[in-house]
């Protein structure tokens, strides 16, 4: 445990022999595995927790009877316990005999290419980039080292990832954006000419969506977090480590700035520009621009469905309330002058 705490800078209260050999949460964790407390709700648990150690804040560590991992922020410190316990499979070096990659593709070193992945012309892959099975990688794409896209990923022409990129299965890089023009009669398609820029250490769920521009690039900044199922429209741009969660969509030409947080199932109408330092909570419509840092939010809050339609009746009624109450007190006003 000594070493454990060594590589998580974290101070050691207890046994420094003790062997750590896995995570587990406060309540599920067995002896010889390592738990954290980071929410003070949870506290009550580790009289009962049976984990041989805990990252911890120092100012619970009186309430926790375990060898104990000091540390100023614990959830950030298990999350790179994490990454030494991590039991992903290793995929293998080389090119698999049914993958297709074109005699012109630059690969770096130690490169892993899985089967039925197919790179076309004139692709550029950095050292230790991981292609997943039945992955697509379109022409004049780029990779930069240390890349991973898991199974069935699609990146389209011209786009570049950063270093350290790491696409989840069933996303599509690239496609066209949304652009039509309507003539009268019919609509009229928008070649999007634009491609995707991905900036280091991104991280994109499963089934996401980024478009690519429909003349400049659009642009996904470092750091930046997307959940499974988020639409990024064509030529947005998005700050360095901003997090968009589950099931959010963007629309087309939306600046979002640096450490924003986008709710789940939140949603941005196209052309406006959002600070930085902006969260939007969970299922709300940014209809306009948001000029100043802060938490928004937008809908009704929930209620049984009764009382909904009540209120939502008195909702419509709003306008007319308030040209009514402006009658009563320009009424009032006049009063008062005579």
């Amino acid at each position: 445990m000594a070493q454990l705490a060594e590589l998580l800078d974290a101070k050691l209260t207890g046994d420094g022999q003790c062997e750590i050999t896995g995570l587990a949460t406060l309540q599920n964790a067995k002896s010889g595995q390592l738990s954290f407390l980071s929410n003070p709700s949870y506290i009550g648990q580790l009289k009962t927790s049976q984990a041989s150690a805990i990252l911890i804040d120092e100012k619970f560590i009186d309430s926790c009877p375990s060898n104990k991992l000091v540390t100023p922020i614990p959830y950030v410190s298990f999350a790179k316990a994490t990454a030494l316990f991590d039991n992903s499979p290793m995929p293998p070096m080389g090119i698999h005999d049914s993958a297709s990659v074109d005699p012109s593709v630059v690969l770096g070193k130690n490169v892993s290419i899985a089967a039925n992945a197919v790179i076309a012309a004139n692709v550029a892959l950095g050292d230790d980039v991981v292609i997943g099975a039945g992955c697509y990688v379109g022409e004049s794409a780029s990779l930069g080292n240390a890349c991973k896209l898991h199974s069935n990923v699609t990146l389209y022409h011209r786009v570049v990832l950063g270093k350290n990129v790491v696409i989840h299965s069933g996303s599509v890089i690239g496609a066209d954006g949304f652009g039509f023009a309507f003539d009268g009669a019919k609509s009229v398609k928008i070649h999007q000419l634009g491609g995707v820029k991905i900036g280091d250490d991104v991280e994109i769920g499963a089934g996401s969506t980024i478009d690519r521009g429909a003349l400049e690039d659009t642009e996904i900044g470092n750091g930046v977090k997307i959940d499974n199922q988020v639409q990024i429209g064509h030529n947005c741009k998005i700050g360095d480590h901003t997090i968009i969660c589950g099931c959010a969509g963007i629309a087309g030409s939306v600046t979002i700035g640096k450490n924003c947080i986008m709710g789940g199932g939140s949603g941005v109408v196209g052309h406006i520009t959002i600070a930085d330092n902006v969260q939007v909570s969970a299922m709300s419509l940014v209809s306009q621009p948001i000029p100043e840092s802060g938490m928004y939010s937008t809908g009704t809050i929930q209620a049984k469905t009764s009382l909904w339609k009540r209120n939502a009746i008195r909702f419509q009624q709003l306008d007319s309330f308030a040209k009514r109450l402006k009658k009563i007190e320009n009424s009032t006003d006049k009063k008062q002058v005579n």
